[in-house]
């Protein structure tokens, strides 16, 4: 099996000119490669005060009275076998009967030789009535969402606009049972609630101000319709920057159905505001693997309407088309994969010759590796963790599985957070660069009782084996940062002998029979997408190649592509890094034709040839 470079089928132009289709040279094979303080009152005292004085008590310990300004040693005391004094204003005195708002004062005695000491007191409790009605209900079904959120606020829903927390009494109920239809009166879609629509539509406008690229393609190719008639279906993480793809897509003259990769990864408001679009979109954060295969399954198998090109994420969908639908292979004219999970996939079917239609491998595009995959992780990871466990990272042992470009940008983070990072990896190429980027390289069972959070991404299976779990210390972190939840055994985690609590969204411990417990992240699954958010522009540059991807194998000459898979060609990758390059005000020099004659190269690119490694 070889891996083929595409040569482009559209040619690539300056934004201001209009996109124009070219039948190119042959495809060119290459080889494949896939504590605070404790506060000084006693427990009785802790508990009469109110709540709003609670931040009083972190201060230390409490100052002598010699100090109150109300009794300084410089201001002279009567002579008298014993004196009472109340200061309502002594700090104290706030402190004890919280902010003097009721409650008897605190009273010193002085004695004639100038000590002073506390008079007896009954310390009573203060409750209010409205607190006595509040925390003696039984909370209702809204009241523990909003108090859970108040807690967890940073580590619920990856997006924070409150407003999108509705009211509604269903939200129990599963969509595929709610009848729902958006203004148009359309009901070809299954969302969590078409009511959010409102907020994902704004979450999308915010988005479209990150993806400069991806909009300068809508703003110049719509009006050549370079996807004109296509049927697109897809099934990616649908997020506010996916939505800006999808309707970059139906700008360009494409019909597209649109399935969820990832059970947790949907923003519910996004997608409700596609579906109010009128996008068919079939996905809601927290579906169950039935969910999953059955929203796949409405976007293909729908009547009237079959799909001629394909974009996944993970091969999922190419998998169920494959197993259920393998007839429809007869119209698809190519399909776009943008993880190493579905990359992996595709050249496993073309060994075997299953593959029965061009594949674009865009994940080992030299756009989608270098920024999605290692800038896009080098600042997720510290997000999805922040949000979920609030931890700090300083001095923490950090052990990651794979250092390839997911796991360099997560190494690179948590360094230089002040993290003890440990690398573990198969590869003696990767395992020397991480020697030479200061990582200690080691075997998971080395350090595994030693270390505070265990990062996967490898792409693999059975990385972190229940043998692995049992050793980990007490409140050890395990999360995954790869496509797919095969990293870690979660499976074998599910036993009677073992108990799993739910602390917040994404964040489960599983408790051992002597007590040890770990913090599992989103249950094994991609962490960034499932428990955070991911930078958009990053995200603009892989929807990008997607969109060129898309309409290089819809618009290629019959014959120019065989059933295999290809590589973005150079060209089209050098195109997506130029349309990024305004935003930072970036300038590029030019070479003279001296220049471009002595190197062999055309002035206008491509730069590297396609063995080059960046």
């Amino acid at each position: 099996m070889s891996v083929q470079v595409a040569a482009p089928a559209v040619e690539l132009k300056e934004l201001s000119g209009p996109m124009e289709k070219a039948a190119g040279p042959a495809c060119e094979p290459v080889t494949a490669h896939p504590p605070a303080a404790p506060c000084p009152l006693p427990a009785a005292e802790r508990e009469a005060a109110p709540a709003s004085s609670s931040s009083s008590c972190g201060g230390g310990e409490r100052p002598p009275l010699s100090g109150c300004p109300g009794l300084s040693a410089a201001a002279k005391v009567p002579q008298a076998s014993a004196m009472k004094r109340s200061d309502p204003h002594h700090p104290q005195h706030r402190h004890r009967d919280g902010e003097g708002g009721g409650g008897a004062a605190a009273e010193a005695l002085v004695s004639p030789d100038g000590t002073v000491t506390e008079a007896p007191r009954t310390v009573k409790k203060i409750q209010f009535a409205d607190q006595k009605q509040e925390f003696n209900k039984r909370p209702t079904k809204i009241g523990r969402r909003s108090l859970s959120r108040s807690i967890s606020q940073s580590s619920t829903d990856s997006y924070s606009s409150a407003a999108s927390y509705t009211d509604s009494s269903d939200d129990e109920t599963s969509p595929r049972d709610k009848q729902q239809k958006n203004s148009k009166g359309s009901s070809d879609f299954c969302v969590k609630n078409i009511k959010q629509a409102e907020f994902g539509r704004r979450e999308i406008e915010i988005a479209e101000q990150e993806m400069p690229a991806l909009m300068a393609l809508r703003k110049r190719a719509q009006g050549e319709k370079p996807l004109a008639g296509a049927k697109i279906v897809g099934c990616t993480h649908i997020t506010a920057q996916t939505a800006v793809l999808m309707e970059t897509l139906g700008a360009l003259g494409a019909q597209c159905r649109w399935a969820a990769c990832n059970i947790y990864s949907t923003l519910n408001e996004v997608a409700a505001a596609l579906a109010e679009s009128g996008f068919p979109v079939f996905a809601w954060k927290g579906e169950s693997e039935d969910d999953f295969w059955w929203c796949i399954d409405r976007c293909v198998n729908v009547e009237g309407w079959q799909p001629n090109m394909i974009l996944d994420d993970g091969g999922d969908l190419t998998h169920w088309i494959y197993k259920k639908y393998p007839n429809m292979f007869k119209k698809i004219k190519g399909i776009v994969e943008e993880s190493v999970t579905g990359v992996h996939r595709l050249y496993q079917l073309s060994k075997a010759g299953k593959l029965c239609v061009p594949a674009m491998n865009v994940n080992d595009s030299v756009t989608k590796q270098k920024f999605d995959n290692l800038y896009c992780c080098r600042e997720s990871i510290l997000d999805g963790l922040k949000r979920t466990t609030d931890m700090m990272f300083g001095g923490k042992q950090v052990v990651v599985c794979g250092y390839g470009e997911v796991g360099k940008g997560c190494c690179a983070a948590l360094k230089a957070m002040g993290s003890i990072v440990y690398v573990t990896e198969i590869d003696p190429i990767c395992a020397l660069q991480a020697c030479m980027d200061g990582f200690r390289l080691v075997k998971l069972n080395e350090v595994i009782r030693q270390v505070d959070i265990v990062i996967t991404c490898t792409g693999n299976k059975n990385v972190v084996t229940r043998e692995h779990l049992d050793r980990m210390k007490n409140s050890c972190i395990v999360c995954n940062m790869g496509h797919s939840n095969t990293e870690i055994d979660v499976a074998s985690l599910r036993t009677p002998e073992l108990t799993w609590e739910r602390v917040r969204s994404q964040v489960d411990h599983v408790i051992w029979p002597d007590g040890k417990r770990i913090v599992l992240l989103a249950e094994g699954r991609l962490l960034n997408l499932s428990c955070s958010t991911v930078p958009t522009f990053v995200l603009s540059i892989t929807a990008t190649t997607q969109a060129l991807a898309l309409i290089e194998l819809y618009n290629a000459p019959e014959g120019r592509y065989k059933q295999d898979v290809y590589l973005l060609p150079k060209k089209m990758d050098e195109y997506v890094a130029s349309l990024h390059l305004p935003t930072f005000d970036a300038h590029l020099t030019e070479l003279t034709d001296e220049q471009a004659k002595y190197l062999g190269l055309n002035k206008n690119g491509p730069f590297k040839p396609n063995y080059y490694r960046y």
